[in-house]
């Protein structure tokens, strides 16, 4: 197994596209699209996010994270991640999240104890108590010393590109149209 960029438009759109529908499932409404057009429009354009696949030997996908940077541009933040393969029994993501943290300063947001304990096991080592009750991860690349260092990650606001959409409906149709292309043509593999 290895770690790939996905770097080619079509395939980066694809798997983005992959990410958000399995991530906010089909009872989500339009959220998928939103968040799929707020970083594909912004994020992208900023190269400010990126798409990583966990790949097998036949270059297959097996699980797929979109990385944000936080503000700084000191770290990256796990916006999205979505295990392809249904068949195993381990996580092919926090295999990702692993192999990611022995080469990215990575930071971790979890309101759940046990994910908390898993990502531990995937080299998110230093933990903080967030605000409501989250919990603050960071792997030992990241060069935050504690919560006051850390520099918040880039996000997208689905309200304003909801907004955005809804002015526009040329360009909503554009990004419906290349959300569901981006499903239909989902590479088997990268």
């Amino acid at each position: 197994m290895r770690v790939i960029q996905v770097n080619e438009p079509d395939q980066r759109e694809a798997c983005l596209a992959r990410l958000c529908a399995d991530t906010f499932g089909s009872d989500a409404g339009l959220t998928p699209l939103l968040r799929f057009a707020g970083v594909a429009g912004v994020l992208f354009d900023q190269q400010a996010a990126r798409v990583l696949a966990l790949v097998d030997a036949n270059a297959h996908p097996l699980a797929l994270a979109l990385l944000v940077l936080d503000k700084a541009n000191q770290g990256m933040t796990p916006m999205l991640m979505a295990d392809l393969d249904a068949r195993s029994d381990s996580s092919p993501t926090l295999r990702l999240i692993s192999e990611l943290a022995l080469r990215a300063p990575l930071r971790i947001e979890t309101g759940d104890g046990a994910e908390r304990e898993r990502f531990k096991r995937a080299g998110i080592s230093r933990w903080f108590a967030g605000p409501e009750g989250t919990h603050i991860g960071l792997n030992e690349r990241h060069p935050a010393t504690g919560l006051d260092d850390l520099s918040p990650p880039l996000g997208v606001d689905d309200d304003a590109v909801a907004q955005s959409l809804k002015r526009d409906p040329t360009l909503f149709e554009s990004y419906k149209q290349r959300f569901t292309d981006g499903l239909a043509n989902f590479p088997a593999t990268l």
